[in-house]
């Protein structure tokens, strides 16, 4: 019975620690339960008939932004953001190039594009329309904390400046339409969209063994937060959730994400005053796939002007940056079902980086301080395991003694149990218990930016593998030496099995990130010692006892 607890316990660690996305975490939700298509204004319906009204990612002429952050390409048709790159984030084959998260090179599509448009007969410029700018080479000045970007499109009578306002330490930036409407009738029926058009490609960098999610997201008060993949969009494009007020969407990825978001700190709430928000997903293409908002404007007055602005954040998955955007934009770290316990200890992680100034001996902090919170747990599965490893040799004498009475045999054993005072599965349910926990610290480490490129020791980059594999050698190697001071299987088959496993799950560490492994390591040496002190402690007890 004692091997198999360890048994069950390792495959269900490892087991929901690999596996959850796939059978654990949070399902994406089917659209077709949210659906409000029949609600839905015409001029919605134009605009998200507009969104696949051609992609034109073509250039005409590029305007080039620089800021302390981020540097950016805004092409002159539709006025899209088409390329992206973060300053403060190296690229991941090159640190000294900045990670590229908007592109439309290499045969990877990631941007951001906008457009208006009218249901009655009104042409107004999409993601087609060829802008004019006043220069084509804009750089933050160092006295400055805003950078404007305008950008120009007549229509007739009616006048659109379409803005992009970047800011100084911040990777929000403002994206606005101003409709200036000189005619002598009212405009009504418009409906903008603002939009993220992605491929599926995932980022470059991913590993072996470690899943992370590509795709759509959002969040919403009254949706939580919601995953979309590529399939789920491709087998719902057609449908339109409810109108919202509140909440973000657009896509994350490993580290980064690209979100528009409605009601932004900072800014006024995008949905108010007449303005009425529906999440939109669609494909746009064979390949490619939009997540965005589309907002119905209030009706403008003859020779009167209506601006409206959709912030979009667009950088790496930093905590601080994600948590003074817009409301719990955080989730976008996507720590799935254990968000309750990578939450906290995410938290505990960064004031730990704050003493220390390493994240590599944060990492060793934080696993002591969760082994020690836990040790009441884990203490009475180790004293559980170290009882059954001092009634192996009477468990040896009765299995002699009965030989294939297997009844007989059992209810010998369940007396040596009673009469000793230990239970067989003492143990199970307090380990079971922390995994939870532990899953929560390892998606937290994992989806962590701040180790990305983060040195320790002669660990470059706490997110790749350790390019030696010094750390995983010798976490196999505490793997091996922990199954001699568990409590040997009477089972041959599974004494040979208890021998194998540590082998066999070494290998998959070999490729995960070296962050991760510190973690392992270190909750397995401390395992190792608190198990080793039990066990000690429990035989000094029995013998002093006789």
């Amino acid at each position: 019975m004692d091997s198999r607890r360890l048994i069950v316990f390792i495959l269900l660690s490892i087991g929901l620690l690999f596996l959850w996305d796939k059978y654990l975490a949070p399902k994406t939700v089917d659209k077709t339960h949210i659906v409000t298509s029949v609600n839905n204004s015409e001029a919605s319906v134009v605009a998200a008939n507009a969104v696949d009204s051609g992609l034109n990612l073509n250039n005409d002429k590029l305007i080039t932004v620089t800021t302390d952050l981020v540097q950016a390409q805004i092409s002159t048709i539709g006025g899209d953001l088409r390329s992206l790159s973060l300053l403060a984030h190296g690229a991941v084959h090159d640190k000294k190039e900045p990670y590229k998260l908007f592109t439309n090179n290499d045969n990877k599509i990631f941007v951001a594009q906008t457009g208006l448009v009218s249901n009655s007969g009104v042409t107004l410029p999409t993601h087609n329309t060829v802008f004019t700018a006043d220069s084509y080479n804009y750089t933050l000045a160092p006295d400055t904390n805003d950078l404007i970007i305008s950008l120009k499109a007549n229509e007739s009578d009616i006048g659109i400046i379409k803005t992009y306002t970047f800011k100084r330490n911040s990777y929000v930036v403002d994206v606005s339409y101003q409709i200036i409407n000189n005619t002598n009738n009212p405009l009504s029926g418009i409906s903008a969209y603002w939009r993220i058009l992605r491929d599926e490609t995932a980022p470059e960098g991913d590993m072996k063994f470690v899943h992370t999610y590509t795709g759509a997201a959002y969040y919403t008060l009254d949706n939580k937060f919601n995953k979309l993949s590529f399939s789920d969009i491709q087998k719902n494009d057609t449908n339109y959730p409810e109108v919202v007020n509140n909440g973000w969407v657009g896509y994350i990825q490993h580290y980064f994400t690209a979100m528009w978001m409605l009601n932004a700190y900072g800014y006024n709430s995008v949905c108010v005053n007449g303005v009425q928000c529906r999440l939109n997903f669609k494909m746009a293409g064979n390949d490619l796939a939009s997540a965005g908002v589309l907002t119905d404007l209030p009706l403008i007055k003859a020779h009167s002007s209506y601006s409206i602005a959709v912030p979009l954040f667009a950088g790496p998955e930093e905590y601080k940056a994600l948590s003074i955007s817009a409301p719990e934009l955080e989730r976008t770290k996507d720590y799935g079902w254990v968000y309750i316990f990578a939450t906290p200890l995410f938290w505990l992680l960064v004031k730990l980086f704050n003493l220390l100034h390493n994240w590599g001996w944060a990492i060793i902090a934080l696993t002591v301080v969760v082994k020690a919170i836990l040790y009441p747990l884990t203490r009475a599965g180790y004293i559980s395991m170290a009882k059954m490893k001092v009634l192996a040799p009477k468990m040896e004498a009765l299995k002699k003694q009965y030989g294939d009475d297997k009844v007989k045999l059992q209810q010998a054993m369940m007396g040596l149990y009673k009469s000793e005072k230990v239970n067989p599965i003492g143990g199970c349910l307090p380990m079971i218990l922390q995994i939870p926990v532990f899953i929560g610290l390892y998606w937290a480490l994992l989806s962590s930016v701040e180790l990305r490129q983060a040195s320790f020791l002669w660990i470059q980059d706490l997110s790749l593998p350790d390019p030696y594999y010094i750390l995983p050698s010798i976490l196999a190697l505490t793997m091996f030496l922990q199954t001699f001071i568990s409590p040997p299987p009477s089972d041959p088959l599974q004494a040979k099995m208890m021998r194998i496993m540590p082998v066999a799950f070494s290998v998959m560490f070999f490729f995960f990130p070296a962050g991760l492994v510190v973690y392992w390591l270190v909750n397995n040496i401390l395992s190792i010692a608190q198990q080793w002190y039990v066990n000690n402690h429990v035989t000094l007890r029995r013998q002093n006892r006789k």
